[in-house]
Order: C-alpha cells, then sequence, then structure tokens
C-alpha cells in the first residue's frame, strides 16, 4: 500500500479531484476551530491496512462500525479501540437490544453520507435525522488522540479525542452512549 510519508496540517493544498463529503469533513472541522493532521495514502479499509498510517499519525486509528438491530430499525456507530476485540452478542447484552449486526452498505450511505471500509465518526454530520445512535468504548477517551477517515478512506486525520466529544459531538447534535467493552471475550 502507497503512503504518502509525509503528515499535512489541514487540507490538502489542492482539493481539485476530492470528493465533496471529503471537503465537508474539512469545512466542519476548520468550522469549529479543531485542528487536526492528515495522512493520504492508497485504500485503507480495515484496521490492519491502517497500520503503517497509524506510524505517520503518531496515534491509534479508531474502530468504526456501523451496526443495526435484526430488524433493521435501529442503528448504531460504534467507536472502540482499533485493537480491541469485538463480538456484536457482548454489545447487545451490554446495551439491551436485540441481537446486533453490521448495518448494511445502503443504509450506511443514507445516513452518514459513507461507503463500507471508510465508516467514521465525521459521518454523523450527515445524520440530519438523527437515525444513527453514537456509541463509544470508554477505553478510547483515554487516547488524546484519535485516527479517523474523512468520509473517505484514502486520507486519515488525527484529531484531538477532547474536540470530537467537547466541540464535533454537540454540533452535530448527537451524544454518545458510553459503553465499557471487555479486553477479553469468553467463547
Amino acid at each position: 500500500m502507497f503512503i504518502d510519508e509525509t503528515l499535512y496540517e489541514g487540507r490538502p493544498a489542492d482539493c481539485g479531484e476530492r470528493l465533496s463529503k471529503e471537503l465537508r469533513c474539512y469545512d466542519a472541522l476548520e468550522g469549529l476551530g479543531i485542528g487536526y493532521m492528515r495522512a493520504d495514502h492508497d485504500r485503507a479499509d480495515t484496521i490492519e491496512a491502517c497500520e503503517g498510517v497509524e506510524k505517520i499519525l503518531g496515534c491509534k486509528i479508531c474502530k468504526n462500525l456501523f451496526l443495526a438491530n435484526r430488524q433493521q430499525t435501529e442503528f448504531y456507530l460504534l467507536l472502540t479501540p482499533g485493537e480491541k476485540p469485538f463480538k456484536t452478542k457482548v454489545l447487545s447484552k451490554e446495551i439491551g437490544t436485540a441481537r446486533l449486526s453490521f448495518g448494511t452498505p445502503e443504509f450506511m450511505e443514507q445516513f452518514l453520507d459513507i461507503t463500507p471500509g471508510s465508516v467514521s465518526v465525521l459521518g454523523l454530520m450527515n445524520d440530519r435525522d438523527m437515525r444513527v445512535k453514537l456509541l463509544i468504548d470508554r477505553d478510547l477517551l483515554r487516547d488524546e488522540f484519535i485516527g479517523c477517515h474523512p468520509c473517505i478512506n484514502t486520507s486519515t486525520l488525527r484529531i484531538k479525542t477532547s474536540d470530537i466529544v467537547e466541540k464535533f459531538l454537540p454540533s452535530v447534535g448527537h451524544a454518545p452512549e458510553y459503553v465499557d467493552l471487555p479486553w477479553v471475550i469468553e467463547e
């Protein structure tokens, strides 16, 4: 995978070939006075593919999972440390909902204007109807920074965790529900 080993501050100087949803992320962050660093790279749509990007950013990339209940009537975005194991049954039990599974690409695009492999907390700015409930694993709050995509998986941003929680989320009207997921999952 190609990774530009330069760490950039802010948006690209030339935005001509960037998607509008990516540019809207930069506009939103800058409008809130949230600073960020950026790494550009080939498509990175898994936590494993992002390992080299983490070295450039100097922070861990957050695992962002788009989930839905069995009936596909309730939708969730879970933010958890990238290296933490995840089982839907554990989260389902903690939040008291019917068995969760991964949400469909159609709902992901409809509610968050993102596609699989590009899921990001920044997509919540597109959820104007408030269809997606935000779940944040408390362990994520221990890190000073999180890495996340600007709604496209060819760039990754390093943003202060406190700026996401204290500035970005209130601006988009999404109050998180905090969860405590285990590091060890018993089978």
